[in-house]
């Protein structure tokens, strides 16, 4: 029998969140598999089923075990928070099984990334051209990373930061926000997202002159306003260009 493999993006947390599609994959899955973090998070929605799990930087590992099992026949749902393809697992998993030449069926299952999820906290930031920066330098070296801020500054582009800090990467944040400021006014509204459809969930809107970096940490997801980004009644709002009129 051939195996499949669903990659599934699960969304920011929420049962609510959750695609009909995401969580149809993941219950007709023989296995679960994931970053513990995330099958954590499942396992409240999704008792009884079967996981398995690797820790932070095993993504490899987890990768292959994911593709053996479905090799040996299995259903598995390789799952992971928003976006399977963005900045999620999908292409490392067709990396991997074409690394195994594994005859497998693979689907990607979309899901709503933070991006998304965190712009319908704030209002409608994401109105115009956006950019999503990932300010982990992991697997990216942190000159790239800062020469697409500038980019996506010079470009008056929305920016999308994820990973925008953690207990060893405790500068990206501020190097990203005096870039920024190389083309936006301090006042440029900035909206921060914590731990999104969560039970700690956090909303902060303030300036990229006001940011304070201990407030941030690697939950978060930060969107930077473009010149026309402004806030009413505490949400931000990009403008698309269309004529309204006046009253």
């Amino acid at each position: 029998m051939r195996g499949k493999l669903s990659v599934v993006g699960f969304g920011p947390g929420s049962k609510e969140d959750m695609t009909i599609r995401a969580a149809d994959a993941i219950e007709g899955a023989d296995i679960i598999t994931g970053y513990t973090v995330y099958t954590d998070i499942l396992k409240e929605f999704f008792p009884g089923k079967t996981y398995k799990s690797t820790g932070m930087m095993k993504e490899i590992d987890r990768c292959r075990m994911a593709v053996e099992d479905a090799m040996s026949g299995k259903t598995v749902a390789m799952v992971s928070s928003g976006d399977s393809g963005i900045y999620g697992m999908a292409g490392i998993i067709y990396q991997t099984a074409d690394e195994m030449k594994a005859e497998i069926d693979i689907e990607i299952v979309p899901g709503i990334t933070a991006a998304s999820a965190a712009a319908s906290l704030l209002g409608a930031p994401l109105m115009h051209d956006a950019a999503l920066i990932s300010l982990s330098d992991l697997l990216t070296p942190i000159d790239l990373i800062m020469k697409r801020v500038d980019c996506a500054g010079a470009g008056d582009m929305v920016t999308v930061l994820y990973n925008p800090k953690s207990k060893k990467r405790t500068e990206h944040l501020e190097q990203a926000v005096l870039i920024l400021l190389k083309y936006r006014s301090p006042d440029t509204p900035v909206g921060i997202a914590r731990n999104i459809g969560r039970k700690d969930q956090e909303v902060t809107v303030t300036a990229l002159g006001r940011i304070n970096p201990d407030t941030v940490d690697m939950f978060c997801t930060v969107i930077v306003g473009n010149s026309q980004t402004y806030v009413s009644g505490g949400r931000m709002i990009t403008p698309r260009g269309y004529d309204i009129g006046g009253p």
